[in-house]
């Protein structure tokens, strides 16, 4: 495993990409660097609620965890907040609210951006559409969701998805040829949604179904 860590990094310094530990590898590129950027300045923040926003499977939960662990948050997802969320919220500094997707009552959404703003705290709240664009009724809210810092995760470039796909099939073990994955790369969709069934579907019929991952495979899957 150690051989494959030392492989891994070479490759992707070799595509000049910036990498960063914490309980997991996180990839920085042009994509989600100002993203990212916003949870490394933490708590030098311009204002007190962060909003990330990008599509499904394009980082954002794992971006929350960095957060998690440089402030010790508390780490709540839309389907967790309800008025009993309000004495949890008293204790931590930090709070995150993963997943949002505006399926929470607005008045309790507005209470809880309130009580960040009277009691000092922090607040990352990540969505896959900026609040910004979120067509709330409660004419508080909008305004306060357009006053926020806010950046969105771009569709990821040829050096993410190198290292998304190589990170993948390494936790695998799934050995693929560096042109094998370039080949990848110039044909697969710019999704990260896309990228994740890509790597499922690899992962199936090398593990489930036994079978060889070579070119002819890797043109079926595409």
């Amino acid at each position: 495993m150690e051989n494959k860590m030392r492989e891994l990094n070479q490759l992707l310094l070799d595509f000049d990409i910036k990498r960063t530990f914490n309980e997991h590898d996180y990839y920085v590129s042009d994509s989600n660097y100002f993203a990212f950027n916003l949870i490394d300045k933490w708590p030098k923040w311009e204002k007190k609620i962060v909003n990330i926003s990008g599509e499904k499977f394009s980082g954002k939960t794992h971006l929350a965890n960095i957060f998690k662990s440089k402030s010790s948050a508390l780490f709540l997802n839309e389907t967790e907040i309800n008025n009993d969320v309000f004495k949890r919220i008293k204790l931590h500094e930090s709070i995150i609210i993963d997943g949002f997707t505006n399926r929470i009552d607005e008045n309790l959404i507005y209470s809880i951006f309130n009580s960040i703003d009277q009691d000092s705290k922090y607040l990352l709240i990540n969505s896959e559409t900026p609040l910004s664009e979120i067509k709330f009724k409660l004419p508080d809210l909008v305004s306060r969701s357009k006053n926020l810092l806010h950046s969105n995760i771009n569709p990821p470039n040829d050096e993410l998805i190198f290292a998304i796909i190589l990170k993948n099939f390494s936790d695998r073990q799934i050995k693929l040829e560096k042109k094998i994955i370039e080949f990848i790369i110039n044909r697969i969709d710019r999704s990260y949604r896309k990228i994740s069934e890509f790597i499922y579907k690899v992962d199936e019929l090398s593990l489930k179904k036994k079978k060889p991952i070579n070119f002819k495979t890797i043109k079926e899957i595409l």
